[in-house]
């Protein structure tokens, strides 16, 4: 043994085990060790060591004091391992059933995991099957996960061999600080950081490859092109079938297909990210905008901001630099012909903070007239990757509900719940009971002092222990370290739908740092001159990606007051066409969106396409409601009719319709 392995094995740790004992070992020992030494059967269910709360490989050298926990493979903190061990078992599979391909990277992502792959000719969902196969066989062999660590250059020279160019390109873009780890399954082996755990039997079955998808190397198009396979892992059987009844619960309601379906919008080539809405579906938007314009009614200003701004006012805000990316330019002639450089930047806005800011700036301001809210159903650009565009839910040009209240630092804590609760109330409305409220803290890149920051997150982590006192256990908190905005730190409101999904829609976000930049200020008490506290606010957010999650939350079934057709008329016979007229024109007089159908088709026909058309309340008019004076209500998704006198069906209808802040009121 020489003198430096004599020293580091003479060399004691202190380590803490998780009912507080502390116990010392010899410098790199193992979490397999130690697991061994409490009990055999620990450590064979064993699948990783959790050092300082962050997981590692149970054959990792312990070289520090630390905290340590022995982590079994049902621990809900495996569940990432599980899926990384899983995409390495994937790529082994497709390299044993198609040698010569060649394998990139596999990380794990939300519900599951991919892996691209680089073969001449595609893979498609003929292939899952087999694949899936060969991956139980590679399970079942239960190979340990071993690590080494390379050297640089005899790394890039072994996938070099073995025809893996794509891996020679990764190891040339790892830091050179950065230590090259090798991790072996049996035979096959790939360049990966870690952490895995102890074997491929502790993969399980419960794993599904879901689809394939094309991707270019590194996200650029002028990259190879590569086939993309995902697929999801969990713990238990169960847990997969509870997910893949989810995605069949989320392709019935998926907003595009709904969307088609009901005749509410489109998209193509000619505006991509943009929304072409078709009548129904902007009749939904629309009411969407009525409902929030009545919530904001006596305590907001509403106001609207130019679409297009002089870059230096961005330039100013701090947007240019850190959001300039993200913006759509427009470059204009000058005022001055004279100049040999006439031309001016303008930037389309991708937010109204700056012009609310103008806005309040326009005048002298009181501390008596604060707080002072401003609002905007303000449309705003931004530049998205047109292969994250998706649907409603992403796109580049959306309308924002947004506001933004200038009050005292006195009045930001009651701002933030008053916020909180016209959120949580909005939210109610449209049956999300499901609340995560998360206070997101600085992050690396942002403006203002540290000072001003912790006095803003001070009073914020005030707010939210309010938040979750005053909900009596309904509502969630939490906290998202360095995910605040640039210019303060921010509540995101988290709500969950009606299959399980979480949706981050609502933002509070606490601005010490804007006003200023733009010299805004107001008069105290004693005639001095104060910066205001800026608060920028959402409920829905982009009304564009909350109307897309309302349809699928409701699966196109709308409350009848939401609904972009509320009710049909439909003749059983051309005796009742007079008749029917007049039913929807009374319904239409009565604030009803009605239509009729007069077609010579039989009544189950009739019935059956309007239901499929999600139209809530179809009234059926024949000879005999003619001649008694009534409606034979049928109702969606309902096999029960009603028949009822006109006007006592306009009458129930009608309070039906009522939207629920009116209902509230009333």
């Amino acid at each position: 043994m020489t003198d430096a392995a004599a020293g580091a094995s003479s060399r004691q740790i202190n380590l803490t085990f998780p009912d507080g004992s502390i116990r010392p070992f010899p410098a790199g020992t193992t979490g397999r060790a130690i697991a061994e030494g409490i009990s055999k059967s620990l450590a064979k269910k064993a699948a990783a060591v959790a050092l300082d709360d962050v997981l590692a490989d149970l054959s990792a050298p312990i070289e520090r004091d630390a905290k340590i926990e022995i982590v079994t493979r049902d621990d809900p903190r495996t569940l990432p391992l599980i899926r990384h061990d899983a995409a390495h078992v994937m790529a082994e599979a497709v390299q044993e059933l198609w040698p010569g391909t060649q394998v990139t990277i596999g990380p794990v992502i939300e519900n599951g995991f991919f892996y691209d792959f680089f073969r001449n000719e595609p893979f498609t969902l003929d292939d899952l099957p087999r694949i899936e196969e060969k991956m139980r066989e590679i399970i079942r062999r239960n190979a340990p996960f071993t690590v080494e660590t390379w050297d640089r250059e005899r790394t890039k020279e072994v996938f070099r061999d073995k025809g893996e160019g794509f891996k020679v390109e990764l190891v040339d873009a790892i830091p050179g600080d950065e230590p090259i780890k090798i991790y072996h399954q049996g035979e096959w082996f790939d360049l990966c950081r870690g952490p895995h755990m102890a074997s491929t039997g502790q993969v399980g079955d419960a794993f599904k490859l879901t689809k394939v998808a094309g991707a270019y190397w590194r996200g650029d198009s002028n990259n190879p092109m590569l086939t993309r396979i995902y697929g999801t892992a969990w713990h238990s059987k169960e847990e997969l079938d509870a997910y893949l009844h989810m995605l069949e619960e989320a392709e019935k309601r998926d907003h595009r297909r709904l969307g088609r379906e009901l005749d509410l919008f489109h998209f193509q080539e000619e505006g991509p990210g943009t929304v072409f809405w078709h009548p129904r579906g902007w009749t939904m938007f629309q009411e969407l905008i009525a409902y929030m314009r009545r919530r904001l009614r006596g305590s907001y200003a509403e106001v609207n901001a130019p679409q297009m701004l002089d870059k230096s006012l961005w330039e100013t805000s701090g947007h240019w630099a850190w959001f300039r990316e993200n913006m759509f330019k427009a470059i204009a002639a000058g005022d001055d012909a004279e100049k040999e450089d006439n031309e001016r930047v303008y930037a389309i806005k991708p937010m109204n903070c700056p012009g609310h800011i103008q806005i309040f700036k326009h005048g002298l301001k009181s501390y008596r007239d604060l707080p002072m809210r401003l609002a905007e159903f303000g449309v705003v650009h931004r530049y998205e990757p047109s292969g994250a565009l998706h649907g409603l839910m992403r796109v580049r040009a959306f309308t924002q509900d947004d506001a933004h209240i200038f009050c005292t630092e006195d009045q930001m804590a009651e701002e933030c719940l008053k916020i909180n609760e016209l959120i949580l109330s909005t939210y109610a409305h449209f049956d999300f009971q499901k609340i995560v409220v998360r206070l997101s803290t600085r992050p690396e890149k942002r403006v203002g002092s540290d000072r001003a920051w912790d006095h803003a997150e001070e009073i914020m982590h005030g707010v939210l222990r309010q938040i979750e006192e005053r909900s009596g256990g309904r509502i969630t908190t939490g906290i998202n370290p360095g995910e605040g905005a640039f210019y303060g730190p921010k509540f995101e409101y988290v709500l969950r739908d009606a299959i399980g999904r979480d949706w981050q829609c609502g933002t509070t976000q606490v601005d010490l740092n804007l006003p200023g930049l733009f010299g805004a200020f107001y008069i105290d008490s004693n005639g001095d001159k104060q910066v205001p506290v800026m608060i920028h606010r959402a409920i829905c957010g982009s009304m564009e990606r909350f109307l897309g999650i309302l349809i699928e939350n409701f699966a196109g079934h709308f409350p009848l007051w939401f609904a972009p057709v509320q009710a049909v008329v439909a003749t059983i016979t051309s005796d009742a066409d007079d008749y029917a007229k007049a039913v929807n024109e009374r319904l239409s007089r009565a604030g009803f969106r009605t239509e009729i159908d007069l077609r010579n088709e039989k009544i189950n026909y009739k019935v059956r396409e309007h239901s499929l058309a999600k139209v809530p309340v179809i009234l059926v008019c024949g000879k005999r409601e003619a001649e008694e004076g009534t409606v034979n209500i049928r109702r969606l998704g309902s096999r029960d009719q009603e028949v009822l006198p006109l006007d006592e069906a306009v009458a129930r209808l009608q309070h039906e319709a009522i939207p629920p802040d009116l209902r509230e009121v009333n």
